[in-house]
């Protein structure tokens, strides 16, 4: 299952990249994209529980890498209003068969 890492710059510029045990990100985000900070809090909650129901059809358990980016979003996007931006910096690797 391949995995990846989708890079985020928060509301004071702080960079930060994130972890996904699965493609899903690009079905959920933007590289680009600004999203309200509540707005990304609920994308990467959505597709860091789909990444981790992937790993658990996979490989019978659910992947706590996933759950600790997650727990991190959380407590980082606490720090700002809910509707400052956050920008998605990259995602690693691309889609297949995207823009390279």
């Amino acid at each position: 299952m391949p995995e990846m890492t989708f890079t985020v710059r928060w509301p004071d510029g702080r960079v930060d990249p994130c972890y996904s045990p699965s493609l899903v990100a690009h079905d959920h985000l933007d590289v680009g994209a600004t999203y309200t900070v509540a707005e990304f809090v609920d994308r990467s909650t959505t597709l860091l529980a789909l990444a981790s129901d992937r790993v658990r059809a996979r490989y019978g358990f659910a992947c706590s890498a996933s759950a600790a980016s997650q727990e991190r979003i959380a407590t980082t996007a606490g720090a700002y209003a809910p509707d400052d931006t956050v920008e998605i910096v990259s995602m690693e690797p691309p889609l297949p068969g995207g823009p390279s």
